[in-house]
């Protein structure tokens, strides 16, 4: 299946080349999860605060489908 990905801020660094404008097109296996995914592309999970699939909160073990568009956030600081 084919995903679209994108990366926010400090996580960009764990994929050499990525570029935040177009993302990444990467293909995975049916089945695969978002935390799967993450792991495919080299993403400490511990990093990883919120995934996002097609604009909505959902859990790092939600199931993927073709077409989706999956970002990954770390945690986000403030004050």
């Amino acid at each position: 299946m084919h995903l679209t990905v994108k990366l926010s801020t400090t996580l960009r660094d764990h994929v050499p080349g990525y570029n935040p404008e177009e993302g990444l097109r990467v293909d995975m296996p049916e089945g695969s999860t978002a935390e799967r995914l993450a792991c495919r592309l080299g993403l400490p999970l511990q990093d990883i605060k919120i995934v996002m699939i097609n604009g909505r909160q959902r859990k790092a073990d939600d199931l993927l489908r073709d077409g989706d568009r999956v970002a990954f956030f770390p945690a986000v600081g403030g004050g």
